[in-house]
């Protein structure tokens, strides 16, 4: 079996030597990625765990997806600062599917061992609970840094919080797991298993952490809940546009994260242009969730729009009654209809901003009248939103 780094882009990794010994004696490792199903989407920041679980199975090991479809319904207390809203049975099965489907864009299907963890905790016992629970204390527990600044500044924590950690380490238990990959944010976690592990007299297994990709914004990290995400389901169009809003040293460690660029062709790149390396990056990650071909398309598209200030040539179309055409209706209420948008609240901040143009005029006014215009008119909000409007 050809040998691989397997430490590189890790931000921690522990028990590495015991790991070393088992690869160099041919075993074939499970490595386990656990995900829960808590919205419908995937992001970029999954893509860094999912790289390496992928060169783990080009490498031949046994890739192992769990779909947290029990603890989804919990909710992972990692790094939050209040406790995670309970979804429905309804709302966890509809994820679980759609975070296959995307998965699959990464991960080799045929080469992939789906397990739910519904499969083992749907069978426990209320006494086997307890017992779980006797594997830890309360000041283990806040260890970790999440919850002793809970407790610290008295924001609640559930006893059910406290289980999570021990029911993400039962699921390595139970799979016997050599390998377990996530964010750094699940160091605490993943180290609970290897504490199960050798308390049943078991092989500890390795724990690799993966950085926290930052977001779009260049700061934080990446997150729904911050608005700054690309999400694998993203159009071609917006995931290039997303791509090139990032800040320009940012764009290095999606290249390090997402492309798996070596170091060398890095600072190769590092030479040239930042707008031509940035339109690269942004092009290789769309043929690498579409095609070559609908890379080459949005590179185009943006082009068009962002080098040569044009409209783009394809564009939604906003179809408005007649009435509304005559000059009545405000501009406002034909962005909000366009359904582009979170809210009327999230219009008026950008027609705030200055972002707001009407065939390349700027509107200032939340008021303004769509006038005298018949069809056609073309509405653009931001750098990426472009529509048109129809009768």
């Amino acid at each position: 079996m050809k040998a691989f780094d397997f430490e590189k882009n890790t931000e921690s990794a522990i028990g590495v030597e015991e790991l070393q010994e088992r690869i160099d004696s041919g075993k074939r490792l499970k490595v386990k990625l656990g995900v829960d199903p808590t919205r419908p989407d995937l992001t970029f920041g999954h893509l860094v765990v999912f790289n390496k679980l992928r060169e783990f199975q080009d490498q031949g090991h046994e890739a192992i997806l769990i779909i947290g479809d029990y603890t989804a319904m919990i909710g992972d207390p990692s790094g939050r600062s209040s406790t995670r809203p309970v979804l429905t049975e309804e709302d966890v099965r509809n994820n679980s599917q759609t975070y296959l489907d995307q998965a699959f864009r990464v991960l080799d299907r045929e080469k992939t061992t789906v397990r739910y963890n519904s499969e083992w905790f749907g069978k426990m016992s209320f006494a086997d609970c307890l017992d779980l629970s006797r594997k830890m204390t309360v000041a283990r527990m806040l260890e970790r840094d999440d919850f002793s600044k809970r407790y610290g500044s008295n924001t609640p924590i559930s006893i059910v919080e406290f289980l999570y950690p021990l029911i993400q380490g039962y699921d390595s238990l139970i799979l016997d797991a050599d390998v377990e990959l996530g964010g750094s944010d699940q160091l605490f976690n993943m180290l609970v298993g290897r504490a199960l592990q050798k308390d049943a007299g078991k092989a500890e297994q390795a724990v690799l952490t993966l950085p926290l990709l930052v977001g779009l914004d260049g700061h934080r990290k990446m997150s729904k809940s911050y608005d700054n995400y690309v999400s694998f389901n993203d159009s071609p169009k917006d995931m290039f546009g997303k791509v090139m809003s990032i800040p320009d040293d940012t764009m290095w460690e999606y290249y390090r994260l997402l492309l798996l660029t070596a170091d060398s062709e890095i600072s190769e790149k590092k030479q040239g242009h930042p707008m031509d390396a940035k339109k690269a990056l942004a092009k290789e990650l769309v043929s690498r969730f579409y095609s070559p071909e609908e890379g080459e398309e949005a590179l185009k598209g943006f082009e068009q729009v962002f080098s040569r200030g044009e409209n783009p040539e394809d564009m939604d179309e906003v179809s408005m009654a007649a009435n509304e055409l005559s000059g009545d209706s405000k501009l406002l209420e034909a962005l909000d209809a366009s359904g582009q948008f979170q809210s009327k609240k999230e219009i008026i901040r950008l027609i705030g901003q200055g972002a707001v143009k009407r065939d390349g005029v700027r509107v200032d006014d939340r008021n303004e009248l769509i006038g005298q215009i018949g069809e056609g008119q073309v509405i653009q909000a931001g750098k990426r939103k472009f529509f048109r409007l129809t009768a």
